[in-house]
């Protein structure tokens, strides 16, 4: 029988192409090969830290879906709910780092993972899950992953698995109505994670309290002010924790870092305060690595860590 899952992460996970040493994205620079995916991510960062993480997607039978499998695999991940596609490619995206900001260019339309739907389903419910993580960036790829993301939520496949929904705002890959399509997606999960800047261009928003008015039904809404703090609104109260002030190298992948580290900190059944502060501990690692990936502790290492900070804000 199968090893249940502590999370099963559902998305698209691309190769990503980066420069090394500082580069840019031009013709003098070395690049590296590595799997770039926001599910994927929170995924392999849970696998370090020691969770039963899974990934469920769709690769190409390329080199390139070659690549993400074996690293992923090399994290802890498992891949029991990975399918191949012989008719559709693996994605690719491209960074291209300044000292300012990350331009990111994608080249994603008609991949293998865009052809995910609600049929995959019957193959993923056996890994039993004990929670669900996907983000707004799988409804957006095609109309039939925006009925399977749908389907996750509304119709809960996955029994009492926990839902858990990052908002995560690609508008370059929406074509239909982004802002009605995620907040009826947040407001059906259990877990939400938003940025309060991309929840200002989506919906309207000015501030955390104003996004928990808009979305009040999920049990956990945690919004991320960047470098600022992030704002966690639970049963037991709102929690307020400080973002850590670190070097960073690149801010790409920061909030698919903090996910994994207040997921972590659910599971183990961690405070409040602790949760968030594992949130920015991850994260704050990820933002000084030129990739999404980071050199993680264990997790009882990183809620040792997280413990021994100055207790936050609660209002």
């Amino acid at each position: 029988m199968a090893e249940t899952l502590d999370i099963l992460a559902v998305g698209e996970t691309m190769v990503m192409v980066s420069p090394t040493g500082g580069g840019r994205l031009d013709g003098s620079s070395t690049f590296v090969l590595q799997p770039g995916g926001a599910e994927s991510n929170v995924a392999a960062h849970l696998g370090r830290l020691g969770h039963k993480a899974g990934w469920a997607s769709i690769l190409g039978e390329d080199p390139l879906g070659d690549l993400i499998l074996d690293s992923l695999t090399a994290d802890g991940v498992d891949i029991r709910n990975v399918a191949r596609d012989a008719r559709h490619p693996t994605a690719v995206y491209f960074k291209d780092p300044t000292v300012v900001s990350t331009s990111v260019y994608y080249y994603r339309s008609g991949s293998a993972a865009s052809h995910m739907s609600v049929d995959d389903l019957s193959r993923w419910v056996a890994s039993t899950p004990k929670l669900v993580h996907l983000s707004g960036i799988t409804p957006a790829l095609s109309e039939s992953c925006l009925r399977l993301s749908k389907a996750i939520v509304h119709d809960r496949p996955f029994g009492k698995a926990l839902i858990s929904f990052d908002i995560n705002h690609r508008e370059r890959l929406w074509n239909g109505d982004a802002a009605t399509e995620l907040l009826a997606l947040a407001r059906a999960s259990d877990i939400v994670f938003v940025g309060r800047d991309e929840a200002e261009n989506v919906w309207g928003t000015k501030d955390a309290e104003s996004i928990k008015e808009l979305i009040p039904e999920p049990s956990y809404l945690i919004v991320k002010d960047g470098s600022h703090e992030a704002v966690s609104f639970t049963p037991s109260g709102v929690f307020r924790e400080p973002a850590r002030a670190v070097d960073v190298v690149d801010v790409v992948g920061a909030g698919d870092g903090f996910a994994a580290g207040w997921l972590s900190g659910l599971m183990h059944d961690r405070s409040e305060p602790v949760r968030l502060r594992m949130g920015h501990g991850v994260a704050s690692r990820v933002v000084q690595s030129p990739t999404d990936s980071a050199d993680l502790p264990p997790a009882a290492q990183l809620a040792q860590e997280a413990s021994n900070l100055t207790a936050p804000l609660r209002t």
